[in-house]
């Protein structure tokens, strides 16, 4: 569901109005003027969880939101990509580091602020990396050294826990959920 209504025509200026489009199911703003259906789609964020010896690489946010909290290097995906290429062009932009692309490994619906969160396993292929402008610091933290109560986001949370189970076992499946608005820092 979209927070924000599209009060005027992408195409033409005109206004819109929130219509039923004959052939649809949902209410869409339709503009007045010419017609065009304005969609409103999920935006992807694509990133990674970059391992490098039993440790994993956070970045501290240098912006809003959550700025000073801790995140996986990742952010949204760009036209004439692929999920795995913006994940490794979003490790790069925050952490000045180079990996390679394991497997998808996290899916988060996160219906109420219209995003789906893709996670990438992925490996550090050095133990080289830096702030880039989105980040404050970059380091690398064993399990029992995550700021797990510094995390900017549920779905980081959700993710680093999944990692820290399924290393465990030596299991790494596809982990796929929902965000409820509840979930602290959706």
């Amino acid at each position: 569901m979209s927070k924000h209504k599209l009060s005027f025509c992408g195409r033409c200026g005109g206004k819109n109005s929130q219509i039923i489009p004959e052939g649809d199911n949902r209410l869409r703003a339709v503009c007045d003027v010419c017609g065009d259906i304005q969609y409103q789609n999920p935006r992807i964020i694509t990133g990674c969880l970059p391992i490098y010896q039993q440790q994993v690489l956070l970045c501290k946010r240098a912006i809003e939101p959550r700025k000073g909290l801790w995140t996986l290097p990742g952010g949204f995906m760009e036209l004439g990509e692929t999920m795995a290429e913006g994940a490794r062009r979003e490790t790069w932009e925050e952490a000045c580091a180079r990996v390679s692309i394991r497997q998808l490994y996290t899916s988060f619906d996160v219906i109420h602020t219209g995003h789906v969160s893709l996670f990438f396993l992925a490996d550090l292929d050095k133990p080289e990396f830096a702030a880039g402008l989105e980040s404050e610091d970059v380091q690398l933290f064993s399990e029992s050294q995550i700021p797990w109560e510094a995390l900017a986001f549920s779905t980081i949370t959700k993710t680093l826990q999944h990692y820290f189970k399924d290393r465990v076992a030596n299991n790494y499946p596809l982990h796929r959920e929902t965000i409820l608005p509840s979930s602290r820092y959706s």
